[in-house]
């Protein structure tokens, strides 16, 4: 007979184990897809990914020539002007004048030289109202450049710096979207904690009444004291006011994570302990080479020095010798109908070369310079330094990696072990083999371990999502983590 009853409680534990693990159908990789694509913290990455977007046309466009229309339709002035006349006197006429014209250009920039290249063609119109008179003046084509001389060149830096800027911005993507599975991860696991708490006292609590109606019928017989009878009620009040906290636990993690998620707060999950963990071995060099081909971090230093190069470059050539040539070559003509404005036109030439030297400036131009100089020496060694820390933040991550593998083998074997001694001591204890004692320490170190194995659990995860995300990298298909389109 006691065979027989030791035998049904230990089916009975292991059924009640499956039966939970069966029921539980949201994964950890589910739930990471859908903060993945839904939540709020993902429409926020992906608009700013679309700023930066944009940007990066707005760089492109500095390349591009740009077609502009501009018009003057009409200029007109009514008035009584002073007018001085051939022997010196002055004499107030009344003036009736529109002045309209209308302006038609391309413009390309070159940004090797920072100069510009244009195209115009102008029409202009003069009526004189009192004189009844009207003329004409075009400029069918001007052709022109300007060309800076000495002067900072914006758009050759910018050609430097602005491609790492926008590759930066989609790193910066993919990086914030394994940010989420870290922190969706975490949450999983902060809800899945708290609902194996509410599972453990609920099965506690019902075990506990298991056990008191055994007890008493065995106080009945007169086979245990009155004390073992209260100490298990006394345990039965603490089952129930584990359950009712670990109730409202629940409610606030799945409450956590359901915002997270842009889900309406009150609905419910149930979470799947992750079960069989990825088979891979990581070694700090791979990490190390996948994050400096992969990580933005890569590009956001080789940035910082170019800036830094741009503003010393921006200090000499902004303050000392500057100049500028500017020259036109084109057509022009002047008539009294349109159609005559336009034949016979005649040549159209200006060139003008202009400069600034700077002669006594009290020391600004050197004081500018040496600060740029001091800026460019501080980013060299704050780059240094930031490269030191990533690597060593990498191969901490790494090693610690490979201890929660560990971990996670040991605590999962823990978890099996204690259960399986709780379920052998609550039969021992309904045959009277062991004390009330005895029953309540196996109880304690099985739910122990049920914990240590689940936090186990929560660290490798995050660790795991952790170095994909210093990585860039899926060490489980050994790829990189691409941007999506």
């Amino acid at each position: 007979m006691k065979k027989l009853i030791l035998f049904f409680l230990l089916l009975t534990g292991f059924y009640n184990t499956q039966a939970q693990e069966v029921n539980q159908a949201v994964t950890l990789e589910q739930v990471i897809a859908q903060a993945q694509k839904n939540s709020l913290t993902v429409r926020q990455a992906e608009t700013s990914r679309e700023t930066s977007y944009w940007q990066w046309r707005t760089y492109l466009a500095d390349y591009k020539p740009t077609l502009s229309l501009a018009s003057t339709l009409p200029d007109f002035s009514r008035s009584i002007n002073a007018v001085t006349q051939p022997d010196g006197t002055t004499d107030f006429k009344q003036v009736s004048l529109n002045n309209s014209q209308l302006n038609l250009g391309v413009t390309q920039s070159i940004g090797l030289t920072g100069g510009q290249i244009f195209v115009n063609s102008q029409l202009q119109r003069f009526d004189d109202f009192n004189a009844g008179a009207t003329r004409y003046n075009t400029n069918p084509a001007l052709i022109g450049f300007s060309q800076p001389l000495f002067r900072f060149n914006k758009l050759a830096w910018a050609r430097k710096i602005e491609p790492l800027r926008y590759a930066e911005s989609q790193k910066k993507f993919v990086e914030d979207r394994e940010t989420i599975a870290q922190d969706i991860t975490k949450l999983y696991f902060d809800l899945l904690l708290q609902q194996v708490n509410q599972s453990i006292a609920t099965k506690n609590r019902t075990n506990t009444e298991d056990i008191i109606r055994i007890a008493e019928e065995k106080f009945k017989l007169g086979k245990i004291s009155k004390n073992d009878v209260l100490q298990l009620r006394l345990s039965l009040l603490n089952t129930q006011i584990a359950q009712a906290e670990a109730d409202l636990a629940v409610k606030n993690a799945t409450l956590a994570l359901n915002s997270y998620l842009g889900e309406p707060s009150n609905k419910q999950m149930l979470l799947a302990v992750p079960g069989n963990l990825p088979l891979l071995q990581v070694t700090e060099n791979q990490a190390l080479e996948q994050a400096r081909q992969n990580r933005k971090e890569s590009l956001a230093f080789k940035r910082a020095l170019l800036q830094a190069e741009r503003n010393l470059a921006e200090a000499r050539q902004s303050n000392g010798f500057n100049a500028t040539m500017f020259a036109t070559f084109g057509l022009t003509n002047q008539a009294t109908t349109l159609i005559d404005s336009y034949g016979n036109t005649e040549n159209q030439q200006q060139i003008r070369v202009g400069f600034e030297l700077p002669i006594m400036d009290g020391g600004k131009q050197k004081s500018l310079r040496k600060t740029a100089q001091a800026n460019l020496k501080l980013t060299q060694y704050a780059v240094e330094q930031d490269q030191l820390e990533f690597e060593q933040n990498i191969r901490t991550q790494v090693n610690q990696f490979e201890m929660l593998k560990t971990r996670v083998a040991i605590t999962t074997e823990a978890d099996q072990i204690a259960q399986s001694r709780y379920d052998i001591a609550k039969a021992t204890y309904v045959i009277g083999r062991i004390s009330i004692t005895d029953l309540n320490i196996a109880l304690g170190e099985k739910d122990q371990a049920k914990r240590a194995y689940i936090a186990s659990l929560r660290d490798f995860w995050t660790a795991f999502y952790n170095l994909r995300t210093l990585t860039l990298y899926d060490f489980e298909k050994n790829i990189p983590l691409t941007l999506e389109p």
